[in-house]
């Protein structure tokens, strides 16, 4: 279906997409196109097989030029998302963990209040073969699944953005409002911060008794600290408490002040 009109404004705001390890241009390109068609501009590449930039993903993009032109590249979705302060993860399988899962619409919606209170928002699309896994569904705050035939969930990548894009510039018209007096939430580089720092007093503690169920208990945690939604402050807070735990001993009174002051 054509039809562009160069005196309109071009739309150009709204969450991040992230595509985790895509692998075709043509891909790509497609998704730039279905994001330009809906008003999102920023698309984040982690690691594509065949490189950036890509004529493959201009060609298909069909003069979504300002999404190709913007593109960045990164080596992981850790650093991907590293200055957002809320991330979706799309995911049709189900996951054993502790994020809250949404539909489109409802997800789309609380994107756009966060976007109407100044955060930076994305969302994370997998491989077109199998997905994300499970430790970059863990970098994100909750999960995205679409309403499919369970007898036929497979999507491509274009098509998963393409459904979240919709839903998004359906959230303009209605109007999505922010919240009165909104808190500004840590980004993702803080939260990864303090897990370093909470796997190190963990692992230096025995916490992880074996080995094999460490990356297990480690998202537990994640999930645990995401979900929330802490802001920078509060981090600060909770940082300042396991150092506090991890300075105490058993012959030292409480409130005595840190061992090194001895």
């Amino acid at each position: 279906m054509a039809g562009s009109d160069a005196t309109h404004p071009m739309l150009a705001e709204g969450p991040a997409v992230i595509l985790v390890e895509p692998q075709l241009g043509e891909n790509i390109g497609m998704v730039a196109r279905a994001m330009a068609n809906f008003g999102l501009a920023e698309l984040r590449l982690v690691a594509p097989r065949d490189g950036w930039p890509s004529e493959r993903a201009r060609a298909a993009a069909s003069r979504a030029d300002h999404v190709i032109d913007a593109a960045r590249v990164f080596a992981g979705a850790e650093e991907a998302v590293a200055d957002l302060h809320f991330v979706l993860a799309t995911t049709a399988r189900p996951r054993d963990n502790f994020k809250p899962v949404r539909g489109p619409v409802a997800a789309a919606g609380d994107l756009r209040r966060r976007f109407a209170e100044g955060q930076r928002t994305g969302i994370l699309f997998g491989r077109e073969r199998w997905g994300l896994t499970n430790a970059e569904v863990a970098l994100a705050d909750e999960i995205v699944t679409f309403p499919v035939n369970p007898a036929f969930a497979s999507l491509n990548i274009a098509q998963a953005v393409l459904l979240m894009a919709y839903e998004w510039i359906k959230t303009g018209e209605a109007g999505v409002r922010p919240a009165a007096r909104p808190l500004a939430p840590a980004e993702k580089h803080h939260i990864e911060s303090l897990m370093g720092y909470l796997e190190s007093v963990l692992d230096e503690r025995g916490y992880f008794r074996t080995a094999d169920k460490k990356p297990k208990m480690m998202d537990n945690l994640r999930a645990l600290v995401t979900r929330p939604g802490f802001t920078v402050e509060e981090l600060a807070v909770l940082r300042g408490v396991l150092v506090s735990l991890e300075r105490f001993s058993p012959q030292r009174p409480r409130g005595a002040g840190a061992p090194e002051a001895d």
